[in-house]
């Protein structure tokens, strides 16, 4: 069986998830849709202290591009150019293929019988049903367009939810609504699948369960390189069982080859077309929901980085910050800055700098000088006019602009 050193799988990951890649000057179209081969898909999440979560992996790897490309991705203008991402509950919510629709359905499905046990029994079907006429008749719409008016809770993390809200969280769980996109709110515009989804698309036929487990597993695993079935199940949040005997499968048909990883304690799998490069030189900022970083534990055991998000941490009790990104400098991650892109006053602020514990040994300095690089540029795609340091970590006396 063959041993890979943890700089070896190291590599292999970050081939597998686009950091060889050469660039294309500007990006592209073709640069995107190759980008999000690599990365498979994209967690959306609603925190804007820096950018939105979807557009960062996105920069990480293909520098500062114009985001309208994603939002090209993302509409349908006929069959000539049809819809190539939709949102959905693909790891978390994030923008996915559209041809993951079929393979989703199984999801769909087992969502629709625990209807009660997640959104409860105020999603009647009285509502559904009108709710269902409703976008039918008017298109496109928000939960705030169809609200209701029922009374409101903040029971979860803060939100309101109403029941319309609710419902409209359960009809796009079970597949029957899609979402068409968000307005300048953010907010998730719900429409009928025919007129978010290529016909082709909707039209497939659904794979079984196992065909759809498979599917998942084989992309995760392309995306991963060389990863544990832990990695694998995770990274569409396809269940243990399942995904080993995805794996099982894989290996069988010469797909997957097992490997050793030194230093880890469970068997992993390499990816017959994962490339093996004897370097990376990557410098580039990991947004915290950049699948660089999903896994903490997979995180932890390929760069020794022991990674939190603390935006749900009280301000007190933060050890890095609110908004903290890992600097991948190479193949090593060396540093993390916490940041705030202050869009009034036009600044990148850099609440914090720190260098890695064991990585302060060698060429401090240089991790500096790249940061301060790689900040200059992160602050021009954002369309930041200046950058400020604040005085906190030990890399921030460092940093020059």
């Amino acid at each position: 069986m063959t041993t890979l050193s943890t700089s070896q799988a190291r590599r292999i990951a970050l081939a597998a998830q686009g950091f060889l890649d050469k660039p294309h000057l500007p990006p592209t179209l073709r640069t995107l849709n190759r980008t999000l081969e690599r990365t498979g898909v994209l967690q959306v999440d609603s925190v804007n202290v820096l950018q939105r979560a979807h557009f960062m992996p996105l920069y990480s790897r293909m520098g500062a591009y114009d985001v309208d490309l994603l939002a090209r991705a993302q509409t349908m203008t006929g069959s000539r150019r049809p819809r190539r991402l939709v949102e959905y509950w693909a790891h978390v919510q994030a923008l996915m293929p559209v041809e993951l629709w079929p393979v989703m359905r199984h999801r769909m499905a087992s969502y629709r019988t625990q209807k009660h046990k997640w959104w409860g029994s105020e999603v009647s079907e009285d509502l559904v049903a009108n709710l269902m006429a409703e976008i039918a008749d008017r298109g496109a719409c928000t939960a705030r367009d169809l609200d209701d008016g029922l009374p409101r809770d903040k029971l979860h993390w803060g939100w309101n939810w109403s029941a319309t809200k609710r419902a409209l969280d359960y009809l796009y769980m079970v597949g029957d609504v899609a979402i068409a996109g968000r307005n300048s709110q953010f907010e998730v515009r719900y429409d009928l699948p025919e007129r978010v989804l290529p016909a082709d698309v909707l039209n497939a036929p659904t794979p079984t369960v196992e065909e759809a487990d498979l599917e998942l597993v084989r992309r995760a695993a392309r995306s991963h390189g060389v990863a544990t079935v832990r990695c694998l199940a995770d990274y569409y949040r396809t269940l243990q069982e399942p995904a080993k005997r995805a794996v099982d499968r894989l290996v069988e048909e010469g797909e997957l080859e097992p490997v050793r990883i030194e230093g880890w304690n469970r068997p992993a799998y390499l990816h017959r077309d994962a490339h093996r490069p004897r370097r990376v030189e990557a410098h580039s900022l990991l947004s915290p929901f950049d699948p660089v970083c999903w896994l903490r534990e997979r995180t932890e055991k390929l760069f020794d980085f022991h990674y939190r998000i603390e935006i749900y941490t009280p301000a007190a009790q933060r050890q890095y910050g609110y908004y903290v990104l890992p600097f991948l400098l190479g193949e090593e991650i060396v540093g993390r800055v916490d940041l705030k892109a202050d869009r009034q006053s036009g600044r990148l602020v850099v609440k914090a700098a720190y260098a890695e514990p064991a990585r302060r040994s060698w060429a401090p300095v240089e991790t500096a000088e790249e940061l301060s690089a790689e900040l200059v540029r992160l602050a021009g795609w954002l369309g930041m006019d200046s950058l400020t340091v604040e005085p906190r970590g030990d890399l921030a006396p460092l940093l020059r602009f």
